[in-house]
């Protein structure tokens, strides 16, 4: 970040947001801003807090699991994609529609199908991450230099071959990019459907502080969960920077 050509350190725009924030709140415009020292104050109280730790612990286990088979069904099926054209034209109407379209509306069929457990929360999450994956693991694949193809084809590479050590590897820059899109639409998925289907986890919290008007509470719930899934994108933008010579060597 640069201010008049003068270049400040890292993470100095939060720090001046965070400065916003505190003359917002301590000014009394509005009850829901409560000052940022406030919050943190709260925060740190909470932490230890059994409810707390309860709903950090089911909140951390759908969104996990959302993230986990939004990625192992996400990536194979984007490759398959991109290499295979028939395949290609019967799945892309979908994964567009299914993009594009509100996946709010389809909660209340999830809760049918599925009930009104975890498992239907795993799955709303799932429903938020998967498609941009599947997305950008295809467009990985269309931006591999054919000649690698041919060149597996040659050595006698079998399909799983072809595609553990071709595929997946020369199109990892655009399938990371997929994975980290995805991470944060996982973050709303979970709150969603914890708000939705199961009053449970973070979603209890922001139900049970908005209702009780406790809105330093509430502020500091969501800081936590802003730091969860802003950590776990900056890893996998790290990520994506440390083997982004893989789109070179395509």
């Amino acid at each position: 970040m640069r201010v008049f050509g003068i270049r400040l350190p890292a993470m100095s725009s939060l720090i001046l947001w965070g400065m916003i924030w505190e003359i917002v709140g301590r000014s009394g415009l509005t009850f829901f801003v409560p000052p940022l020292s406030e919050v943190l104050v709260t925060l740190y109280s909470v932490l230890g807090t059994p409810a707390f730790q309860k709903a950090l612990m089911e909140t951390a286990y759908a969104f996990f699991m959302g993230v986990l088979f939004s990625v192992a069904i996400g990536i194979p099926t984007g490759i398959l994609m991109g290499k295979n054209r028939l395949i290609d034209e019967l799945l892309l109407p979908w994964v567009n529609i299914f993009l594009s379209a509100p996946l709010t509306a389809l909660v209340p069929v999830l809760m049918v199908l599925f009930g009104f457990g975890m498992k239907s929360i795993v799955i709303t999450t799932t429903l938020f991450a998967i498609w941009i994956i599947i997305l950008n693991s295809r467009a990985g694949v269309l931006q591999i230099n054919r000649s690698l193809v041919e060149m597996a084809r040659c050595f006698g590479a079998s399909p799983l071959a072809a595609f553990t050590k071709v595929y997946f590897w020369a199109a990892l820059p655009e399938i990371l990019g997929g994975v980290r899109i995805g991470v944060i639409r996982a973050v709303k998925g979970v709150i969603i459907g914890q708000l939705l289907i199961s009053i449970v986890g973070f979603g209890a919290l922001f139900e049970l502080y908005s209702n009780n008007f406790l809105m330093a509470h509430f502020w500091a719930v969501l800081i936590v969960l802003f730091g969860m899934a802003f950590t776990i994108s900056e890893f996998l933008a790290y990520l994506e920077r440390r083997i982004s010579y893989y789109a070179a060597k395509r």
